[in-house]
């Protein structure tokens, strides 16, 4: 069983310490209840202002901000996936995501791959690696960020690859309710996996976030979901967390509501691929 915590919050745009102060409480809020991992939003650290970040932020903290975060980890004995921008050897700035242990030690890191607006197009450069999976506490465990989402080839990826837990950091505005309450729950359903879905919430540079967080079962079914403010949300992952994983096919279970559609067993890559898609 692993306790899985959401961290929903209003980032300050370039308070790095600001920001890191409040991933410190809500790491100390989610270890203390228990909790193995704490998953906060795209880009909380430096909070959420592509063009912003791109003239005046200065890449050359990073190193130390990403130790800050490691820390934090240490410190309360808790795994994190934190968001930030990260650049590249030839100068190209993505938006990253990362995952550490609770020794701070890094397990996975992913760049978006799918680039959300003019904003965030003009400050970034889209990345093109599929995600990679990593074991955490016995589940297979994948990054995407945001608008990752939103496309179902991102969620498949790292299902092929095995992940039964696929965790979202994101910086969804309001007026696009349907992300959270369709899109995150189908992703969960037709890739029979667990999606975790982190928003910020309150005002960051123009942008008004309503929070809408969510942790979708690996059956579509809604495990936990926030409100529009402030707040740390639980959701407990225990048993089958990939919903075809004891999947049997023999007639006496043929009926049986409680079995899964087979999705990734029955799809047909070679068909589509003949499809152009």
């Amino acid at each position: 069983m692993v306790l899985l915590a959401l961290m929903q919050a209003n980032a300050a745009v370039l308070d790095a310490k600001a920001n890191c102060a409040a991933v410190e409480a809500a790491a100390r809020e989610a270890s203390a209840a228990g909790a193995q991992l704490l998953l906060t939003p795209e880009l909380f650290p430096v909070g959420y202002a592509p063009r912003r970040l791109r003239s005046a932020f200065d890449p050359g903290t990073l190193p130390a901000l990403r130790e800050a975060l490691a820390g934090i980890a240490r410190r309360h004995n808790i795994a994190l996936v934190y968001s930030l921008p990260a650049v590249t050897p030839a100068g190209e700035w993505h938006i990253s995501a990362t995952l550490v242990d609770a020794s701070g030690d890094e397990l996975l890191t992913y760049d978006k791959v799918h680039l959300f607006g003019p904003e965030e197009r003009a400050a970034f450069a889209p990345a093109a690696a599929a995600p990679g999976v990593v074991d955490f506490h016995g589940l297979k465990t994948a990054l995407v960020i945001c608008y990752d989402i939103e496309f179902p080839e991102s969620a498949r990826a790292a299902a092929v690859r095995g992940a039964e837990l696929l965790l979202v950091p994101t910086a969804l505005a309001g007026g696009f309710d349907a992300v959270p309450n369709v899109l995150v729950r189908a992703r969960a359903l037709e890739n029979q996996l667990t999606v975790a879905y982190a928003n910020h919430t309150g005002s960051e540079e123009g942008y008004d976030f309503r929070g809408g967080s969510i942790v979708a079962g690996a059956d579509g079914t809604v495990l936990a979901a926030a409100g529009p403010g402030t707040e740390l949300l639980f959701a407990e992952l225990g048993g089958a967390v990939r919903a075809d994983a004891d999947r049997t096919d023999d007639a006496d279970g043929a009926d049986d509501a409680d079995d899964a559609v087979a999705y990734l067993r029955d799809r047909r890559p070679d068909v589509y691929r003949s499809w152009g898609i």
